[in-house]
């Protein structure tokens, strides 16, 4: 016959593994909580933000590559119509906080869509190779029939001068990290950019005043967005709002 004390110790081990089994779920297993909404370059495509995509879910992170239209609709129009419906596919569960990781063109567009909205407490974005200022590129191409037809209203949007999108934006009030290259293999634009630059933008004209903290890599402009160590450092700064200036292998420039 089974004792009162063998049955009172089963009770409680009974009572005690679903708590057992939770405390030893791995440290990811909170990032459900957690959506990344990742916007690609002008002319480009979600496909271009897949390794970036694929290195968060493998974090734990769940993800959007959202699609619009880079080439077609204004970059206000853009931020009205289709970052809601991206928030609106992060929220198809419960989530704490919503980040953005974007490409060039895809940093602006968060800009303007923070301009009126705003994100949950502790959401962050990152920015890789951005046109926080404007590019030299788009004053000397924009005029051009062909470039007209390739990028469309966008990109006549990212020039320099005052009136230019990127410049006439005010400060986001949020935690921002921006990765941006010092390398070309394009000499014409290059030849056309002051200072260090990616081949589309500076290194200058990537950032912001607002900005939580700056690295520079070497990298071309297209390509920033598959460089390994650029992918850690994105879920890097997602998690602790920095990036890690530890690297010995990267050339790093902090905030200035």
């Amino acid at each position: 016959m089974i004792s009162r004390d063998l049955i009172t110790i089963v009770c409680i081990l009974v009572c005690l593994i679903p708590n057992l089994l939770m405390a030893a779920e791995p440290a990811s297993a909170s990032r459900e909580i957690e959506c990344v909404i990742l916007l690609h370059g002008m002319g480009r495509s979600p496909s271009s933000m897949r390794e970036i995509e694929t290195h968060l879910l493998g974090k734990g992170y769940k993800t959007v590559n959202l699609v619009y239209p880079s080439t077609s609709e204004s970059i206000e129009r853009i931020a009205e119509v289709y970052i809601p419906n991206a928030i609106a596919k992060c929220q198809l569960s419960p989530v704490d906080k919503i980040h953005f990781v974007a490409h060039s063109l895809g940093g602006i567009i968060v800009r303007q869509y923070l301009q009126t909205n705003s994100l949950p407490e502790g959401s962050r974005v990152v920015m890789l190779a951005p046109p926080n200022q404007g590019s030299e590129v788009v004053d000397y191409v924009k005029e051009f029939f062909a470039y007209k037809w390739l990028y469309g209203p966008p990109g006549q949007e990212l020039g320099t001068n005052p009136e230019s999108t990127p410049n006439r934006l005010k400060p986001i009030d949020i935690e921002v990290g921006i990765i941006t290259g010092d390398r070309s293999f394009n000499p014409i634009f290059s030849a056309l950019i002051p200072g260090p630059d990616d081949g589309r933008v500076s290194v200058e004209r990537a950032k912001l005043q607002e900005m939580t903290d700056f690295l520079l890599i070497s990298s071309p402009h297209t390509s920033i967005v598959t460089n390994p160590a650029v992918l850690k450092q994105v879920a890097y700064f997602l998690d602790h709002g920095k990036f890690d200036h530890s690297q010995e292998d990267q050339r790093l420039d902090r905030k200035k």
